[in-house]
């Protein structure tokens, strides 16, 4: 290019290039009116596990409801009440018939994949939570958001999914206001789904709440839901047209737990059955070994024949998780 062509070109875009451009675009620049379009809104972003982790978690009193169960000689069984975020949760609380005087560790417990018609208070955790009331442990475990007599969540799929990780750790920071609790006593019981949930309480608070897992989920997000989808009656049609809309927004990346498990401080014992058709032995395997790289100490045990339910194992499974908590609470 000549120089003097170059010289015109250089004064066309100082000077000439603003007259063609408004030209061009007439009475759609900025300065004649147009309108910006508005960047997308991302509510879920207070979602994301590194947001959460820079968030407080204040809690609510925890409201003692009505009996539900009595006819245990060991403990008592009432519903119970807490606010997290201004949404009421409810669930149910055992307590052990001990001293009164006496404040008692807490074990927290965490139900996994439950439909809402067929759901009642304490599926999926009674059993267990029985065993430890028994044994002097008060447990709680909470419906969740949309279950039992809870408010419901907001209309939007990864909203629920997001927030139950929240409505634990809001939990976690209402034991305080239980008189009978030790809040220096605090553990953690997760089955299945509810695993992945305690995996992410832990991530996301980086505390030291010894915690014992049952086939737990541990894949990233979103093949964690993704696998599960050939149960549905669509087939999962539904749940990845709410994906493509969650993929094209956010960077999904940071809703997955398996990207956080460096933060991880608590010490883990982890359950797995070998004949589990819901969450695959090699999961478990796979992830253990991960764990082993991060040097987070926890203990694995296998249970041969064992299901997703540990039915087989239950009694020697259960006793483990006693001796565990013993030693860590």
């Amino acid at each position: 290019m000549s120089k003097v062509l170059l010289a015109l070109v250089v004064i066309f875009l100082s000077l000439g290039g603003g007259f063609f451009i408004w030209f061009v675009a007439g009475d759609k620049l900025p300065e004649k009116g147009i309108i910006a379009p508005s960047p997308t809104p991302k509510p879920l972003l207070v979602f994301t596990f590194d947001n959460l982790a820079q968030r407080k978690y204040e809690g609510s009193s925890i409201e003692i409801g009505e009996i539900i169960n009595d006819k245990n000689e060991d403990y008592i069984a009432h519903l119970f009440t807490f606010w997290s975020d201004k949404k009421k949760v409810t669930g149910q609380i055992n307590f052990p018939l001990t001293e009164k005087s006496k404040k008692m560790p807490v074990i927290v417990l965490l139900r996994g994949y439950v439909n809402q018609e067929d759901y009642q208070t304490g599926i999926g955790t009674e059993k267990a939570a029985g065993v430890f009331a028994q044994n002097g442990y008060i447990t709680l475990a909470p419906d969740f958001l949309g279950y039992g007599g809870s408010d419901n969540p907001e209309n939007d799929v990864w909203w629920e999914r997001f927030n139950n990780p929240v409505v634990v750790l809001n939990l976690l920071s209402s034991i305080k206001n239980l008189p009978q609790a030790d809040p220096d006593k605090i553990g953690l019981w997760g089955h299945s789904n509810g695993g992945q949930i305690a995996l992410s309480v832990l991530a996301i608070s980086q505390k030291e709440i010894p915690t014992t897992l049952w086939a737990p989920v541990t894949k990233p997000f979103p093949y964690s839901i993704l696998y599960f989808t050939d149960e549905f009656e669509d087939e999962g049609k539904a749940l990845r047209a709410e994906l493509y809309r969650l993929e094209k927004d956010y960077d999904v990346a940071q809703f997955s737990v398996t990207n956080y498990l460096d933060k991880i401080r608590a010490s883990l014992q982890i359950h797995q059955g070998t004949a589990d058709q819901s969450v695959p032995v090699t999961w478990t395997n796979d992830f253990v070994e991960k764990l082993d790289e991060l040097e987070i100490i926890n203990n694995y045990f296998k249970h041969l024949g064992a299901d997703h339910n540990m039915v087989s194992s239950w009694n020697e499974v259960i006793e483990q998780d006693l001796e565990f908590f013993e030693e860590e609470l």
